[in-house]
């Protein structure tokens, strides 16, 4: 279901003009530095504040047009909101938390899948007892289900995670993945966590000082070095699709197929070709004239240099295209090309005479490579 979103909005001195499509299911990312706009946009979809002009289309039905008159009441909007901080009623159960909205929805969701969502989330257990008694992960679960119970045809997120510790953050992040995966719902993820982003959206709307700098596919955003002093926390970085070749559990490590190249991670746990996709930060990428011997590093991947731009004085950004044949990286399609980027010192550019179509070596840590389960 498509999400369409042009509207004008003014709160004091900060003015919000968003303008921004998704046509596919799964996870778009609003993404942006705090106090961009992102929480306003989805508080105009969900019908919590009315914008002073502009349109709000989801699929074939009209939530908010201001040139019509239109402005749909929140209970027929169709749409699930999980806050931060879960807001789930502390007098109630968690069963009766999570049917709040499913028993005022007259479309309600057939008891199977209704069965599938708090078996997929993992609250199954959890039913009988009361939100005081539940840690922040659990919580963030139970209001995730009480969103998705109530059958929305969009699912906003509003930084979910950002109330959790890392270690509640690593617990609910593949359910995430679940729903992603799973439900075929689109969702609007609201973060300013680039590995949040990284690992679970397929689309990305970069918002910065209440503007819509870019959106595409995740696997494009992240690559684009312009957008890093745009949107200021923007963490530029390389996110590729890969498979696993295979593992080695005893030294903790996955060997993964990426374009052709083997990436070394820390141990997966995954089967032999499951899909997986990679994310590599720029500032974790080192560049060599020659393959370096006797290092720690595990990831020494033959590389041209395609692009170099200067980030600051300071610091240069090189995009990096896998292979050291130049006729194949000019002349095959892009997706046979992946690339990844590089954030080094101009002095160390100036000190190993790097310049456009030079064959190199990337040079990556295996800790630093993140490798996420990915369905495709």
């Amino acid at each position: 279901m498509s999400i369409s979103v042009s509207i004008s909005h003014q709160i004091g001195k900060f003015a919000l003009d968003a303008d921004f499509s998704i046509e596919e299911p799964g996870i778009t990312a609003l993404f942006g530095p705090s106090g961009s706009g992102k929480t306003t946009i989805i508080n105009i979809i969900a019908g919590l504040t009315r914008p002073r002009r502009g349109r709000v289309q989801l699929g074939d039905r009209v939530l908010f047009d201001h040139a019509r008159s239109i402005n749909l009441a929140i209970r027929k909007r169709r749409v699930g909101y999980v806050f931060q901080d879960a807001r789930l009623f502390p007098h109630m159960s968690v069963h009766d938390n999570l049917y709040y909205g499913a028993k005022r929805n007259r479309l309600k969701l057939a008891a199977s899948d209704q069965q599938d969502i708090i078996e997929m989330l993992g609250i199954h257990k959890l039913l009988h007892r009361q939100p005081n008694n539940l840690s922040g992960g659990e919580k963030q679960r139970v209001a995730l289900g009480r969103a998705l119970l109530a059958n929305p045809d969009v699912l906003l997120l509003d930084e979910p995670l950002s109330a959790l510790d890392q270690a509640r953050k690593e617990e609910i992040l593949p359910y995430f993945e679940s729903l992603r995966d799973q439900r075929k719902l689109p969702i609007l993820y609201v973060s300013h966590a680039i590995d949040e982003v990284a690992r679970l959206a397929d689309q990305m709307v970069v918002i910065d000082n209440g503007k819509t700098l870019a959106n595409g596919s995740v696997f494009d955003m992240l690559g684009r070095t312009d957008l890093a002093p745009l949107a200021g926390q923007f963490d530029t970085g390389t996110v590729l699709p890969a498979r696993v070749a295979s593992r080695d559990p005893k030294a903790q490590v996955s060997f993964l197929d990426c374009a052709g190249q083997r990436i070394v991670v820390p141990y997966l746990g995954h089967a032999i070709n499951t899909p997986v996709r990679l994310h590599i930060r720029a500032r974790d990428v080192m560049i060599a004239r020659t393959p370096p011997a006797g290092i720690s590093a595990n990831n020494v991947i033959p590389v041209t240099i395609i692009r170099m731009a200067g980030s600051n004085n300071d610091t240069l950004d090189i995009s990096l295209a896998f292979g050291h044949d130049l006729d194949a990286i000019h002349t095959g399609p892009a997706s046979d090309r992946p690339s990844i980027h590089a954030r080094i010192t101009s002095w160390s550019a100036n000190r190993l005479n790097l310049g456009l179509h030079q064959k190199v070596f990337a040079v990556i840590k295996s800790v630093t490579v993140n490798g996420h389960l990915r369905e495709q």
